[in-house]
């Protein structure tokens, strides 16, 4: 193993936390089952010692064979043991990396998490950490006993006869040389693996998401072609790289165990000339024999260790990414629950989005976002849910930048909905409930009567227990928009926050959502972003956003004095409007 496999392996273990003492005792146990594994030998030797000597005693016969039974019981017996402890420890560690990769992810800008394709997301903390298990698992005990078993039968080799010892060495350094032949450009085929992996994830994910399109829109040909690319390049990168190894590997397996082409011929003569007795050279025959086995075995991990190096190093490079950084403790007063936006700017890698925003939200008030689209409305309103971080300038939250409150104590004060809120595989009830766990089922039944989602609920299969599928595929997409209101009402918070929350929903069902969340949200912060201007025609604010500045800020009657943008806006708003009724 090189620097870097031995860091990797290094880290892994410092995961393990309280099961690190598992990982221990594996290899004490694998050291007890290696000594088990060893000592027959010696006791098949002295049988055999014992009957070329002519010797008639069945009694030591039936006490080395009673010994070999038992020994070969142990062994067995401490290896379970050792791979159990192992398994367990690596199970543990696994875990405690998942759960740090998927809190690491809630930490992180929201636009780091989204630049990456969640195919390749999904692969590193599912598939590529799971696959560790086998290699860490099985690395301390396989290694404690394909290492220490061999140098035990060589050293006690040595003494025997130093001769006998080196010709059980000649063909290691054979198969040494094919086994690095095989090896060679390995980082760059490994590398290709892993990019033709992370890509066909990223396809195959696109692929199915975006189906409905595919058809509705005769791409499914074109999309297709590109699935079926990836496919292939996926396969070719693993084949292509077995046929290069294929030929060095097989020598590689046959020459390094092939101890007996070089002892019998060197042994034989030694015997023959009376350098060596007889039951020493069997002895030699019985201990060589299996002598290259476990190093191939402990060789055979190296592939396994340079592969879960790699995928340390994507690992780390999720839980060493910049994240938000926020106190551990409140510090500061927060004085109210007033919300300001001093001169803030904001960019997605090298573009600047918005350009010196400043708005004073005041506590309880309703205030709209309104604009072109890609104007930077959103923009705004996951800057203030604290999604992401600002560029420059600040915003405030009762007198303190939102940067010194602790993320959690932040987040349990801000309800944020946006037109593609996402519903877990989970049922009705169990969704709304996400937004209080410790709410009743019939304080989750009460906050959707009171957003207007209660009556399609029950018109459900199972009612509040219906499973609303992966994604809540199994919803339209307004009662998907509903059940995420009535959890954000649920979560009783501060602050309200709507991202076009009712994009997906028809006109009376609307109106319903508009009048309960009217109900609900009295005394709170209300801030709607908004296409459809007459449903924030009674803000107390609006602010008018176009290419990342406010153009213009006021009441819905004094803006349509001005006559500027939010007039032209609302003039086609009415036209479409008027469209729409006629229909």
């Amino acid at each position: 193993m090189g620097k870097d496999q031995n860091g990797s392996f290094v880290w892994l273990l410092g995961q393990s936390g309280e099961r690190k003492g598992k990982f221990i005792a594996s290899v004490v146990l694998a050291a007890f089952s290696m000594l088990c594994g060893i000592v027959p030998y010696w006791s098949i030797a002295r049988i055999v010692r014992g009957l070329l000597a002519g010797s008639t005693d069945k009694g030591a016969y039936v006490l080395d064979a009673v010994i070999i039974l038992a020994l070969w019981l142990g062994h067995a017996l401490f290896h379970a043991l050792s791979t159990a402890n192992s398994h367990l420890a690596t199970f543990h560690t696994l875990a405690v990396i998942r759960k740090r990769a998927l809190d690491k992810l809630a930490k992180m800008p929201l636009g780091d998490v989204i630049e990456q394709p969640s195919g390749a997301l999904k692969s590193t903390i599912v598939e590529r950490i799971d696959s560790i298990e086998t290699t860490l698992a099985h690395i301390l005990p396989e290694f404690t006993t394909g290492i220490g078993a061999p140098i035990i039968i060589l050293v006690y080799t040595f003494i025997i006869s130093w001769k006998l010892g080196l010709a059980a060495l000649i063909t290691v350094p054979l198969g040494i040389v094919c086994y690095a032949l095989m090896m060679f450009g390995y980082t760059e085929n490994y590398s290709r693996t892993v990019r033709a992996t992370k890509a066909l994830n990223a396809v195959t994910t696109e692929y199915i998401n975006g189906i409905e399109v595919i058809k509705v829109f005769g791409k499914a040909q074109a999309s297709y072609e590109r699935f079926a690319a990836a496919a292939k390049e996926s396969a070719a990168s693993f084949v292509d790289w077995m046929r290069k190894c294929n030929v060095y590997m097989t020598f590689a397996m046959v020459i390094m165990p092939a101890t007996m082409l070089s002892v019998l011929p060197i042994g034989g003569i030694m015997t023959m000339h009376g350098t060596i007795g007889t039951a020493d050279f069997i002895t030699v025959i019985i201990l060589t024999v299996g002598l290259i086995e476990p190093l191939i075995r402990v060789m055979s991990y190296s592939d396994d260790i340079a592969q879960m190096d790699t995928i340390v190093t994507e690992v780390r490079s999720i839980l060493d990414a910049p994240e938000m950084v926020r106190p551990a403790a409140l510090t500061h007063t927060i004085d109210g629950g007033d919300i300001a936006l001093e001169d803030v700017h904001f960019g997605y890698a090298d573009k600047e989005i918005l350009h010196g925003i400043s708005m004073t939200i005041p506590k309880g008030a309703f205030i709209a976002l309104v604009g072109p689209s890609g104007s930077g409305k959103s923009t705004v309103a996951r800057l203030i849910a604290s999604l992401w971080d600002v560029g420059s300038g600040r915003i405030t939250y009762g007198g303190v930048d939102i940067k010194e409150i602790p993320l959690d104590d932040y987040h349990q004060r801000i309800a944020y909905v946006s037109q593609d809120n996402y519903l877990f595989d989970l049922t009705v009830r169990e969704n709304i409930r996400l937004g209080d766990p410790s709410a009743t089922d019939m304080q989750v039944e009460e906050a959707a009567k009171r957003c207007g989602c209660h009556e399609f609920i029950m018109g459900l299969e199972n009612g509040y227990d219906t499973v609303v599928g992966a994604s809540g595929g199994h919803l339209s997409g307004g009662e998907r928009q509903r059940i995420s209101i009535a959890r954000a009402m649920l979560k009783n918070a501060e602050v309200i926050i709507l991202d076009e929350a009712t994009a997906y929903t028809d006109p009376e069902n609307e109106a319903v959502i508009q009048r309960s969340v009217a109900r609900l949200v009295e005394g709170k912060t209300l801030i709607v972003i908004a296409h459809r201007l007459s449903t924030v025609k009674n803000a107390d604010r609006l602010y008018v956003i176009r290419d990342g500045q406010i153009e213009e800020q006021g009441t819905h009657d004094a803006l349509l004095s001005a006559g500027g943008l939010y007039s032209r806006m609302w003039a086609a708003h009415i036209t479409a409007k008027d469209g729409e009724d006629d229909v």
